[in-house]
């Protein structure tokens, strides 16, 4: 079932592009909402960087979740950065540069063992926890592609569009954003929906889509897409399939 099309309030142009959004070829990406990320004891504040700046993410990105699991047939993909428990997917140089933050990958700490599969830091926060039906793509690096089944699924799905949120902003969303620019995916990032461990570098990340006309993309917020994706609810046929 295709919803009505619509456009959402971006800069620096409408999105998407060519009005193609629907609820069946649109998909909300969240990015690494991890207790490593954004929560007390975590990577990040191991690190001694302002958690604050990460979670405060975590409310906006609850209110697009809760109006995008309202529609029917839209995909919703969460990602989470790991590494085997024996960690022999982490590069030396990835390793050697967490310790000089004295925050090593695979070392314990409050939220157990630093960025390693099935620990309690690395799983996503209750706030934003996946229901079933939701995809989980674990990724070791920074994008969301590399190394994962990420393109695969939304080929399948037919996505077209992704509606980007997570943290952080400058890295492993911009990275992740970048890559998917690349495939001709066509993205969105919401503002108020990422966050990284420094402002300069949040707003930096920002600029940064906008520039070129929308060199990776438009960049809004999660009530621009909270007021068009509204319309996407309120169009739907109660008989279409979900997707999951």
């Amino acid at each position: 079932m295709t919803y009505r099309r619509q456009l959402i309030r971006s800069e620096p142009y409408l999105w998407p592009f060519d009005a193609s959004l629907s609820a069946d070829n649109t998909a909300l990406l969240i990015i690494d909402m991890q207790r490593d990320f954004c929560a007390p004891g975590g990577y990040i504040d191991q690190m001694g960087y302002d958690i604050g700046l990460t979670a405060r993410a975590i409310k906006p990105i609850q209110r697009v979740l809760a109006t995008v699991r309202s529609i029917p047939a839209f995909t919703v993909i969460h990602t989470r950065e790991g590494h085997r428990a024996d960690l022999s997917d982490l590069p030396a140089n990835k390793l050697w540069r967490s310790h000089r933050m004295s925050a090593g990958i695979g070392d314990r700490g409050p939220l157990g063992k630093v960025l390693v599969r099935g620990q309690p830091g690395w799983d996503i926060i209750p706030d934003l926890y996946p229901i079933p039906g939701e995809i989980i793509v674990d990724k070791p690096g920074k994008g969301a592609f590399f190394a994962t089944d990420l393109d695969l699924i939304l080929g399948l799905r037919g996505i077209k569009n992704l509606i980007v949120t997570g943290i952080t902003t400058d890295v492993c969303v911009h990275t992740t954003l970048r890559e998917a620019n690349d495939r001709g995916y066509e993205c969105v990032l919401l503002e108020d929906c990422c966050g990284a461990t420094e402002e300069t570098n949040h707003k930096a990340a920002i600029n940064m889509i906008r520039m070129q006309g929308g060199i990776f993309g438009a960049v809004s917020d999660s009530v621009s897409v909270i007021d068009t994706l509204k319309h996407l609810t309120s169009d739907s046929a109660l008989s279409s399939t979900p997707k999951g």
